[in-house]
Protein backbone atom coordinates (compact mmCIF):
# COMPACT_ATOMS: atom_id res chain seq x y z
CA UNK A 1 0.00 0.00 0.00
CA UNK A 2 3.00 2.28 0.22
CA UNK A 3 3.05 2.74 -3.56
CA UNK A 4 -0.64 3.68 -3.57
CA UNK A 5 -0.09 6.22 -0.79
CA UNK A 6 2.93 7.68 -2.56
CA UNK A 7 0.97 7.90 -5.82
CA UNK A 8 -1.99 9.60 -4.15
CA UNK A 9 0.26 12.25 -2.67
CA UNK A 10 2.21 12.74 -5.91
CA UNK A 11 -1.09 13.31 -7.72
CA UNK A 12 -2.14 15.97 -5.23
CA UNK A 13 -4.45 13.68 -3.29
CA UNK A 14 -4.75 12.79 0.35
CA UNK A 15 -3.46 9.38 1.42
CA UNK A 16 -5.68 7.75 4.03
CA UNK A 17 -4.54 4.54 5.71
CA UNK A 18 -6.97 2.25 7.52
CA UNK A 19 -4.54 0.13 9.51
CA UNK A 20 -5.36 -3.24 11.07
CA UNK A 21 -3.12 -2.75 14.11
CA UNK A 22 -3.23 -0.69 17.27
CA UNK A 23 -0.72 2.04 16.41
CA UNK A 24 -0.39 4.98 14.07
CA UNK A 25 3.14 3.68 13.43
CA UNK A 26 1.59 0.78 11.49
CA UNK A 27 0.98 3.15 8.55
CA UNK A 28 3.63 3.79 5.93
CA UNK A 29 5.42 7.13 5.84
CA UNK A 30 3.35 8.42 2.91
CA UNK A 31 -0.02 8.26 4.70
CA UNK A 32 -1.49 11.66 5.60
CA UNK A 33 -4.42 10.43 7.70
CA UNK A 34 -4.12 7.24 9.76
CA UNK A 35 -7.24 5.45 10.97
CA UNK A 36 -6.23 2.96 13.64
CA UNK A 37 -8.74 0.09 13.94
CA UNK A 38 -7.18 -2.68 16.00
CA UNK A 39 -9.44 -4.99 13.95
CA UNK A 40 -6.90 -7.12 12.12
CA UNK A 41 -8.37 -8.57 8.94
CA UNK A 42 -11.85 -7.31 9.84
CA UNK A 43 -10.64 -3.84 8.82
CA UNK A 44 -11.11 -5.00 5.22
CA UNK A 45 -14.84 -4.38 5.65
CA UNK A 46 -14.07 -0.74 6.54
CA UNK A 47 -11.83 -0.39 3.50
CA UNK A 48 -14.55 -1.70 1.20
CA UNK A 49 -17.43 0.24 2.76
CA UNK A 50 -15.46 3.51 2.74
CA UNK A 51 -14.66 3.26 -0.97
CA UNK A 52 -16.49 4.53 -4.03
CA UNK A 53 -14.45 2.03 -6.07
CA UNK A 54 -11.51 -0.28 -5.35
CA UNK A 55 -8.42 -0.83 -7.45
CA UNK A 56 -7.05 -4.30 -6.70
CA UNK A 57 -3.48 -5.24 -7.52
CA UNK A 58 -2.24 -8.82 -7.59
CA UNK A 59 -2.26 -10.07 -4.04
CA UNK A 60 -3.25 -12.84 -1.71
CA UNK A 61 -6.05 -13.66 0.68
CA UNK A 62 -6.31 -10.17 2.21
CA UNK A 63 -6.81 -8.59 -1.21
CA UNK A 64 -9.27 -11.32 -2.15
CA UNK A 65 -11.21 -10.59 1.04
CA UNK A 66 -11.44 -6.87 0.18
CA UNK A 67 -12.59 -7.72 -3.35
CA UNK A 68 -15.30 -10.10 -2.12
CA UNK A 69 -16.58 -7.64 0.47
CA UNK A 70 -16.65 -4.77 -2.01
CA UNK A 71 -18.53 -6.79 -4.64
CA UNK A 72 -20.99 -7.99 -2.00
CA UNK A 73 -21.59 -4.35 -0.98
CA UNK A 74 -22.06 -3.21 -4.58
CA UNK A 75 -18.74 -1.35 -4.70
CA UNK A 76 -17.05 -1.52 -8.14
CA UNK A 77 -13.72 -3.35 -8.23
CA UNK A 78 -11.07 -2.68 -10.87
CA UNK A 79 -8.31 -5.25 -11.17
CA UNK A 80 -4.96 -3.93 -12.32
CA UNK A 81 -3.74 -6.81 -14.50
CA UNK A 82 -5.27 -9.13 -11.91
CA UNK A 83 -8.38 -10.93 -10.65
CA UNK A 84 -9.89 -11.57 -14.10
CA UNK A 85 -11.25 -14.90 -12.87
CA UNK A 86 -13.61 -13.16 -10.44
CA UNK A 87 -17.02 -12.26 -11.86
CA UNK A 88 -17.68 -8.55 -11.47
CA UNK A 89 -14.06 -7.38 -11.49
CA UNK A 90 -13.26 -4.98 -14.35
CA UNK A 91 -9.70 -5.71 -15.45
CA UNK A 92 -7.42 -2.94 -16.72
CA UNK A 93 -3.88 -3.05 -18.07
CA UNK A 94 -2.36 0.20 -16.79
CA UNK A 95 -2.48 2.23 -13.58
CA UNK A 96 -3.81 5.22 -15.54
CA UNK A 97 -6.62 3.15 -17.02
CA UNK A 98 -7.47 1.73 -13.58
CA UNK A 99 -7.69 5.22 -12.06
CA UNK A 100 -9.85 6.50 -14.93
CA UNK A 101 -12.16 3.52 -14.52
CA UNK A 102 -12.39 3.97 -10.74
CA UNK A 103 -13.15 7.69 -11.07
CA UNK A 104 -15.79 6.92 -13.69
CA UNK A 105 -17.51 4.40 -11.41
CA UNK A 106 -17.17 6.59 -8.33
CA UNK A 107 -19.05 9.37 -10.07
CA UNK A 108 -22.08 7.25 -10.93
CA UNK A 109 -22.40 4.60 -8.24
CA UNK A 110 -24.37 5.06 -5.05
CA UNK A 111 -23.80 2.09 -2.85
CA UNK A 112 -26.26 0.62 -0.40
CA UNK A 113 -25.81 -2.30 1.96
CA UNK A 114 -27.19 -5.58 0.65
Amino acid sequence: MEAASRGARAGGGLAVGIVPGHSHRDANRHVDVVIVTGLGHARNALVARSSHALIALPGEHGTLSEIALALKMGIPVIGLRAWSEIKGVVVTESPQQAVREAISWAGRVHTKPR
